[in-house]
């Protein structure tokens, strides 16, 4: 069974001026991820602004995404929709791809109870077969996936992991401690990736990954080593930089991070807009501090 480790950039989607997919651009970005060795790739996720895909172009990201990886590294892709119905079929998608799991988010818009929230992500392993990762952002949806819930969706035989965006380590860590090792539990936020390893966590998929993939791929493989001292560090020194791709300025900040360095990012899809020159220099200054631009 695939358990996913290691840190992992959920990963924009360059897109031309018209809107269409850049695949050439997005296969460079691909190539710059890889070369900086990361444990994974994770296209059409929040910062890949899925919700503003349509079903066609997901497949199309996935599609590439395998294509250019071509076995380096596992492809994880973000098949979550509003309806059960929808996602199984994006999720079918993905799979056909030859995507090596899916990341799913839980439902948004309308509130679910406990057991709708079971029952959708238990008729999606039942219809797909295909490892799924459990993928909780309170933030973009409105609220939280309980420890209790993650534990109970831990019982379905191919839920293999759980991306917590939730920015709280104490949940973090109660979930460790209900889930064991049935689950991979993943920092979902930049600024808590070392904290969560210390905790039994098995890695992150994590924005800030997008522009600073090798230190944080750093921070992984110092913890690995034994070496807690340099995986703080690294950790320490990232905050300024996840603070402001996330925190302030979201999705849209990877994009131009990326362009900064002068990698192939393209625009944000409407209707989210570019940052303001006053944005995109802070960006450049947290940057700069890592030596990355």
């Amino acid at each position: 069974m695939f358990k996913p480790k290691g840190v992992m950039p959920p990963h924009i989607t360059p897109f031309k001026r018209n809107g269409e997919i850049d695949e050439e651009a997005l296969r460079q970005c691909v190539n710059f991820w890889i070369e900086n060795k990361v444990s994974g790739l994770v296209p059409c996720g929040s910062n890949g602004e899925a919700p503003y895909m349509s079903r066609e172009d997901r497949s199309k990201v996935i599609r590439i995404v395998v294509d250019q990886s071509n076995g380096k590294v596992p492809v994880i892709a973000g098949t979550g929709s509003l309806s059960t119905e929808e996602t199984i079929h994006l999720t079918e998608d993905a799979k056909d791809a030859g995507a090596d799991a899916a990341l799913i988010v839980t439902p948004f818009f309308f509130r679910l109870s406990d057991e709708e929230l079971f029952e959708h992500y238990k008729a999606i392993v039942e219809s797909v077969d295909l490892p799924v990762i459990l993928y909780n952002v309170p933030k973009f949806t409105g609220f939280n996936l309980e420890p209790r819930v993650v534990a109970k969706l831990a019982q379905l035989e191919n839920v293999v992991g759980i991306k917590d965006s939730s920015g709280n380590i104490g949940q973090i860590g109660e979930i460790i401690r209900l889930v064991g090792d049935k689950l991979s539990v993943l920092a979902g936020t930049g600024d808590l990736i070392y904290p969560t390893l210390m905790l039994g966590g098995k890695g992150a998929i994590v924005a800030v990954a997008n522009a600073a993939p090798l230190q944080c791929s750093e921070i992984y493989e110092a913890f690995l080593r034994g070496e807690h001292e340099k995986a703080r560090n690294i950790q320490l020194r990232l905050l300024p930089l996840n603070d402001a791709l996330t925190r302030k300025y979201g999705v849209v900040a990877c994009k131009e991070a990326l362009s900064i360095m002068g990698k192939p990012a393209g625009g944000p899809k409407r209707p989210l807009l570019a940052l303001s020159e006053v944005s995109r220099a802070e960006i450049r200054q947290a940057l700069a501090d890592l030596h990355l631009a």
